[in-house]
């Protein structure tokens, strides 16, 4: 049995799922949040509620920006893996509130950082995203490609991330795997992402806004797939490579790794939306607009180095993803 792990943004879409998973494992768990209002706290304070039954598991109130809180949260619960997940999303909320995602993105992940440096973590494994290739074009995106060509602050603030965490497994021997995460969904998802806007719309007799005029296309990952991924991903404790000489982003000298977590099924918006339709019996109002800046109109990920890794093999297309997280919807919010 393994000693604690921290599981930081607790109370977030991903978060949830994977403390939930630690649990179902035995593992004891402090889940970490400032339950911050980027969209509806309520539902954050529910997912925790399905955490906090289980004697394994300590939530933690707390802004990862507040230095002291973070150090004294390092003394009083010393991790032995730490999971960061916890970071202020949403590409489009970045081009108006910049400060939120340096002080949650980058000083609160340097605080992270430094905890797990003092007290010699056995793994640092953090989220990154997709939105990191930017102006890429070359499909799949892999880690093996640049990525200096960001166009939104929040997906600037993720490539910072995986500088920062090079420069530490580096300099301090800190095993660290960063998560390029590509558009995950299902239940108990983020109120700010496609398929829950859609769905409310849809449900409520709303228009839905359809960016590009539908010609998009999202690599869509089901929750439990991911989940699945990351458990794996855990165990698989990066080691040095002190005699590499194929550089590129995914691999280092240092004990530092990244992978790219996705479905490898890009799916067109337009078959999504129709299959939302389908699950929820209704007929959706569409409104067509141009791209929005800082968005990209296709995602695609390689995952060829996860799977070679952990065996990672999603399995879950969206016509049984989707269902699923319509199921959850009604239940949650009682409509019949």
């Amino acid at each position: 049995m393994t000693g604690v792990i921290w599981v930081t943004g607790a109370a977030g879409f991903i978060g949830f799922h994977f403390a939930r998973a630690l649990l179902d494992q035995g593992r004891r768990v402090i889940g970490i949040d400032n339950l911050n209002p980027y969209y509806d706290v309520q539902l954050k304070r529910d997912r925790l509620q399905q955490l906090k039954n289980d004697p394994n598991f300590v939530f933690v109130h707390l802004d990862l920006a507040d230095r002291a809180g973070v150090e004294q949260l390092f003394a009083q619960f010393p991790p032995e893996i730490v999971v960061h997940l916890a970071a202020q999303a949403g590409v489009r909320y970045s081009l108006d509130h910049p400060h939120t995602y340096v002080e949650s993105n980058v000083v609160g992940f340097l605080h992270i950082l430094e905890g797990c440096r003092h007290q010699r973590v056995k793994h640092l494994v953090f989220a990154s995203s997709s939105s990191v290739y930017g102006l890429n074009t070359k499909m799949p995106f892999s880690v093996k490609d640049n990525v200096d060509h960001p166009i939104s602050l929040y997906a600037a603030t993720k490539k910072a991330n995986e500088l920062m965490a090079h420069t530490y497994s580096y300099l301090f021997n800190l095993p660290v795997t960063g998560l390029r995460f590509f558009t995950v969904y299902g239940p108990w998802g983020r109120p700010d992402m496609a398929l829950f806007k859609f769905t409310r719309a849809i449900l409520e007799g709303q228009p839905i806004d359809v960016y590009n005029h539908g010609q998009m296309e999202r690599d869509f990952t089901y929750i439990d797939d991911v989940v699945q991924g990351m458990l794996g991903v855990l165990e698989q404790i990066p080691t040095p490579n002190p005699g590499l000489t194929d550089f590129h982003p995914g691999v280092s000298v240092a004990p530092y790794r990244l992978y790219n977590i996705g479905n490898h099924r890009p799916v067109k918006l337009l078959y999504f939306i129709e299959v939302l339709e389908q699950a929820l019996g209704r007929t959706a109002i569409k409104n067509f607009l141009p791209l929005q800046p800082g968005d990209v109109p296709a995602t695609y990920a390689d995952i060829a180095d996860l799977t070679a890794a952990v065996g990672f093999l999603p399995h879950t297309p969206i016509e049984e993803g989707i269902p699923k997280f319509v199921a959850w919807y009604r239940d949650y919010y009682r409509i019949s």
